[in-house]
């Protein structure tokens, strides 16, 4: 017999047993299924990587703007260092953490990469060089017994025809006897067919027996090749998961934070920091920069003088050089400034508009200056709180009722603050083009896009009065805004 052997024609798979025809290829699969779990394993640890790599820049944003919050919030003292210490930690730990995703990829990822490639060879047609030699390993030690299961198959299948033909020719001769129609012609042939019968029967059966033991005969040695190729495919899996299992371990090393010295003593020196806050000294802190135990520099008899006697207008102020502190001006009502960074300081700073949009460019692109997430956090920052730790208090004080900051017109709003001898103009809506936030008290505050009402056109130094829509008025730049059309 010449021609290709197919080990799959005419077999009929009678168990889902290994020793079947043609179920040694779920071995063979698991080969391509070895090379497929390197890939599901790379990224799966790429993904936990990634994750690594947000959760640490989620950190380190996070700590930058609470930071930023808590130093100008009104908390102050050992509290304030204990609450920036949360911050600190969360620096550290995202530095850590950046330092796990870069053992994830460059050690674990690589490693995987790399023994994926030495242990599986592709070719050129297609698949693996493994997949192929496990396979036609199998099909060599299958093909020989397998073909005599083929044979026993056809001579079962003959005997068992053979014997349905013996009974079909019995029950006719018996049906023939009780028929008086029936010549003894015809009854001798139904006689005849049924001998023939029997020879068929007696004659498929020895084939069928004969083809049976040929094929128990050739049975061991099928076993014996067969568990030879499937031991070669055990070796080739053993490797994959001992690499697997080593793989693994390496990576939980990488995660398991709990076992890194100085993941320990970040929050060690957290726990001192938090339980060196003292209430104490803070309120003793506060008594003598805040409270009764600061200095005063008490009214006392002045000769008149023009110089002394002169006061700014807030135009006036305007045009005042950068930096420069306004000493001996109606010192009744000055206090002595405390050196520290609550205490209230009267300085004059020009040119209000150029120092906003030197730190804020707003056509500037987010990829030439390289902004971040953190960045544009930053510009939220200023807005949060509604107190800062260096905000400026009134330090003039009068008697007169439109100079008394605790005037209860003032307070329920009935005077406006920003009367000046100025011509009345048409109130305009406007919108903001850019983030201004106020420097001083008479100042706005807005967003790109908010809009506000212009009170008054614009002054000599590029001023507008305004009011938001809650209500407030102040002063704002004029080449911030425009009309809305």
């Amino acid at each position: 017999m010449s021609g290709s052997y197919d080990d799959s024609v005419g077999v009929e798979v009678s168990s889902d047993s290994f020793w079947e025809v043609g179920n040694y290829k779920r071995t063979v699969k698991r080969i391509d299924d070895g090379h497929r779990l390197c890939n599901d394993l790379m990224n799966c640890i790429h993904e936990r990587a990634r994750i690594e790599k947000v959760y640490a820049q989620q950190l380190t944003e996070w700590a930058k703007r609470w930071k930023q919050l808590v130093e100008k919030g009104p908390q102050y003292g050992t509290v304030e260092r204990a609450w920036c210490a949360f911050m600190s930690e969360a620096e550290k730990v995202s530095e850590l953490h950046l330092e796990v995703k870069g053992s994830l990829m460059n050690e674990d990822f690589e490693k995987i990469k790399n023994w994926q490639k030495e242990a599986f060879h592709k070719q050129m047609m297609g698949g693996f060089k493994e997949t192929k030699e496990a396979e036609d390993g199998f099909r060599k030690a299958q093909k020989p017994w397998a073909k005599k299961l083929k044979e026993v198959e056809a001579a079962k299948k003959a005997y068992h025809a053979a014997c349905k033909e013996e009974k079909l020719a019995i029950s006719r001769e018996t049906n023939s006897k009780a028929d008086p129609a029936l010549n003894p012609e015809q009854l001798k042939k139904l006689q005849d067919k049924v001998e023939r019968s029997k020879q068929d029967v007696l004659k498929t059966k020895e084939k069928y027996e004969k083809s049976l033991k040929e094929l128990d005969n050739a049975t061991p040695q099928y076993m014996e090749n067969m568990e030879q190729v499937f031991e070669q495919c055990q070796q080739f899996e053993e490797k994959r998961l001992r690499f697997f299992r080593e793989v693994l371990l390496e990576v939980q090393k990488h995660l398991d934070l709990s076992n890194v010295a100085s993941y320990k003593n970040i929050y060690r020196e957290l726990e001192q920091n938090i339980k060196t806050a003292d209430a104490v000294e803070d309120l003793r802190w506060f008594r003598a920069n805040q409270g009764p135990g600061m200095s005063m520099n008490w009214p006392q008899f002045e000769e008149w003088s023009a110089d002394l006697n002169r006061t700014l207008s807030r135009r006036e102020k305007k045009k005042a050089s950068d930096g420069v502190t306004l000493t001996g001006i109606n010192q009744t009502g000055d206090q002595v400034s405390q050196p520290n960074k609550h205490s209230s300081s009267l300085s004059v700073q020009s040119n209000t508009v150029q120092s906003v949009q030197s730190s804020y460019n707003p056509f500037e692109d987010e990829e030439d200056t390289g902004s971040t997430v953190s960045e544009k956090e930053d510009s939220k920052i200023k807005n949060v709180g509604s107190y800062e730790k260096n905000q400026s208090y009134p330090t003039d004080w009068s008697d007169e009722e439109s100079n008394n900051p605790f005037s209860s017109t003032d307070a329920n709003g009935d005077t406006n603050p920003f009367d000046e001898d100025t011509p009345p103009a048409m109130e305009v809506r406007v919108r903001a083009l850019y983030d201004y936030e106020g420097q001083e008290q008479d100042e706005l505050s807005f967003k790109a896009g908010d809009e506000l009402t212009k009170m008054e056109n614009e002054d000599e130094q590029g001023w507008c009065k305004g009011r938001l829509d809650n209500g407030q008025v102040g002063l704002y730049p004029a080449n911030y805004v425009e009309p809305i059309q």
